[in-house]
């Protein structure tokens, strides 16, 4: 596991609220969100020349795996790159269901991490 992975899974775990924070979170969740993590690092699609850097992400993802809505939680500091990192998440999606133990009472679950991507060299 990527240590940018462990830290999304830890993010999320501290997001579920304190009394659902498990010192290791399970296998399902772990895998589940190293999943949703790497679809939306390989759907990212850079022009040529564009800039890397890490955006913050919040993701809404329904109980069927659909995306229900994404956001710039954390600014790159540059609007390009942040709305490069919405393109990748939408395009990502739809995503495999969450484990039942993460969807909340409205049907989705959330998740908030930072969300790496690498510049594309000039052509």
């Amino acid at each position: 596991m990527s240590v940018r992975t462990a830290g999304v899974i830890l993010a999320f775990c501290l997001s579920l609220g304190a009394g659902a924070v498990q010192a290791r979170p399970e296998t399902g969740v772990r895998a589940w969100v190293s999943t949703v993590v790497d679809r939306i690092v390989r759907a990212d699609r850079p022009e040529a020349g564009s800039p890397g850097g890490t955006v913050t992400i919040r993701l809404r993802i329904t109980a069927d795996g659909g995306l229900d809505g994404v956001e710039v939680e954390g600014s790159s500091g540059s609007p390009a790159l942040d709305a490069r990192a919405l393109r990748a998440a939408t395009a990502a999606g739809p995503f495999p269901a969450p484990p039942a133990r993460l969807i909340t009472l409205e049907g989705v679950t959330e998740l908030s991490f930072g969300l790496a991507l690498r510049s594309a060299r000039l052509r």
